[in-house]
């Protein structure tokens, strides 16, 4: 952690706004992960209808996720950034009080807008104020944070449903969203507002200009590459508690610790991603952990292996499967211009989600015709194939400084 002593306090400051911001994000998200087969089992809702749930969250985070970019162009990060919060941990929260699938679509897809929202302000924010050659580590040790915060889902809820009984568990599990809000004090009284965008306030900024001749094939090539990383994560994460409790028959303690394996390899993997983007390039980054997670994916999903193999797997496969997330932040920022950083980085990570929602419901719509494992390892390996694609088409941007990206090179 030499890098870190090396930073002033403003950005460390920063680091740990962002990073508790992205745990509390993905601790909300996740609950319904966790939550998902006691509400199959008490809603008697099949495989599809648990995957549009899911899928509803992603969509509307998509959307939540482009308009907060448009909005960190115009009225700054930080203020965005606030309102996200307050925003997913309200829906959350309302969340415990819905009594059917229907009236929970509609609160889920309310509370995904502020999901998605906050990724975009938190890493436009953070990698505006890190010194460059430490992007990579400062986004990668952040990124990380997701895993905490399911890591803390699986905690609660394992906890929760020991102590109670399902139909009060799931409720007590959702309405412990709200927690984030706190945050919002932190963040208003210590983190300050990116030099880099009040020195590029006053410039024009047309939203649209992501669409521009010049800016066209980066946006598109880096919407291909998020939606590769999204779309092979997904398949797994939304459904890994299901597989785990339902095809490899764990019940909820153990599938708890399984989890658990996965979420700490997906930690080390996000730190040791942002590591490598610094010393190795982005682009280099991306081919090893996509190759690597295909690999993964299809020992745990095609081959037959014991409970005991399963488990130190997990490791492994939350390590490459999410640990790609770690270099996804720099690598954006360093592709977009000041004046339209946030909207692209924000269009292209949304579009990544908007299509990769489709994923959930797509491998519940496959297990009905294949073994649910099958159907996870098919739709991850379309995603791992589409990174390799994109990452090499795109240009290498280590150690760019995001100052100097003021015109559409």
């Amino acid at each position: 952690m030499g890098w870190y002593r090396e930073l002033p306090a403003v950005e460390k400051r920063t680091i740990w706004a962002c990073w508790a911001g992205w745990v509390l994000d993905a601790f909300d998200l996740m609950i319904y992960a966790t939550a998902m087969p006691v509400l199959i089992k008490l809603w008697s809702m099949t495989n599809q209808e648990a995957g549009l749930l899911a899928t509803a969250a992603l969509v509307s985070s998509a959307l939540g996720g482009w308009i907060s970019g448009m909005l960190c162009d115009r009225i700054g990060r930080i203020r965005v950034l606030q309102i996200c919060i307050l925003w997913f941990a309200c829906f959350t929260a309302i969340s415990g009080l819905t009594n059917s699938p229907n009236q929970l679509l509609a609160v889920r897809t309310l509370q995904g807008i502020g999901f998605g929202g906050e990724w975009a302000a938190g890493a436009v924010l953070l990698g505006e104020i890190i010194n460059p050659k430490h992007r990579g580590k400062a986004l990668g040790f952040v990124q990380g944070g997701f895993q905490w915060g399911y890591g803390l889902a699986v905690i609660l809820s394992t906890f929760l449903f020991s102590i109670m009984t399902q139909q009060d568990g799931w409720r007590w599990l959702f309405f412990s969203g709200a927690i984030p809000a706190l945050l919002i004090f932190y963040v208003r009284r210590f983190v300050p507002e990116s030099q880099v965008f009040e020195k590029a306030k006053g410039e024009p900024m047309n939203p649209m200009a992501i669409f521009s001749p010049r800016i066209l094939k980066t946006t598109i090539l880096t919407s291909l590459l998020c939606l590769g990383i999204t779309g092979g994560a997904l398949a797994l994460t939304i459904w890994l508690p299901t597989f785990l409790r339902t095809t490899r028959g764990l019940s909820v303690s153990n599938s708890g610790g399984f989890l658990l394996v996965y979420i700490l390899g997906a930690i080390i993997g996000n730190i040791l991603s942002g590591y490598l983007g610094d010393a190795i390039g982005r682009r280099k980054n991306f081919l090893v952990f996509a190759i690597c997670s295909f690999a993964t994916v299809l020992l745990f999903t095609y081959l037959p292996i014991s409970d005991q193999v399963l488990l130190v797997l997990q490791f492994p496969l939350g390590f490459f499967t999410q640990g790609i997330f770690g270099c996804i932040g720099p690598f954006l920022s360093e592709q977009f211009p000041t004046q339209i950083r946030a909207t692209g980085q924000g269009f292209a990570y949304s579009f990544g989600r908007a299509v990769g929602s489709l994923v959930p419901v797509t491998v519940g719509t496959l297990s009905a015709s294949i073994p649910l494992g099958e159907a996870i390892g098919l739709v991850s390996l379309v995603g791992y194939g589409l990174i390799v694609v994109a990452t090499t088409l795109l240009p290498e941007t280590k150690g760019r400084s995001l100052e100097t990206i003021t015109a559409f090179d």
